[in-house]
């Protein structure tokens, strides 16, 4: 099973899109196994975007991630990273196929509703920025057996 990180961004709170969001991701088989509501700190969002540093968009970024609420949900599955970053679609919304989280809600390139780990290294890095280990929670899922999980 494979973990990674998918933030809520503050546009997705102040949208109310938050429900629909977790139901897309649930909805896929992907497991809740960790959620938390927070103010980002201006030093954890330095660390999140990091390999932006230097880009014209990144002051933008840091200070929009840090402006209101966000959602930090841990998720596992099989081949969750790729199937999380399917489900929310391209960063530029014009990009984003229809159907997917951006592809349906998102208008810009900023405030597209959330960040999600591209790489399973990625994920190792992000996941502790938002969750000490103790913070996930392990159970099995009544559906796993329909979805196909572990097969």
């Amino acid at each position: 099973m494979e973990r990674t990180l998918l933030l809520l961004k503050p546009d997705a709170i102040q949208r109310g899109l938050v429900g629909a969001i977790i139901a897309r991701i649930e909805g896929k088989g992907i497991k809740l196994v960790g959620m938390r509501m927070l103010l980002i700190s201006p030093e954890t969002a330095n660390q999140l975007y990091a390999e932006h540093v230097g880009r014209d968009y990144f002051e933008r970024l840091v200070g929009f991630a840090t402006s209101s609420p966000a959602i930090a949900l841990a998720l596992e599955g099989d081949n969750a990273v790729a199937r999380v970053r399917t489900l929310i679609g391209k960063t530029l919304p014009d990009e984003a196929a229809p159907g997917t989280i951006r592809g349906n809600w998102s208008s810009h390139r900023t405030l597209n509703l959330v960040h999600s780990s591209d790489a399973e290294a990625s994920a190792v890095r992000e996941l502790p920025l938002f969750f000490a280990e103790q913070d996930l929670v392990e159970y099995e899922r009544c559906d796993e057996p329909w979805l196909g999980a572990g097969t």
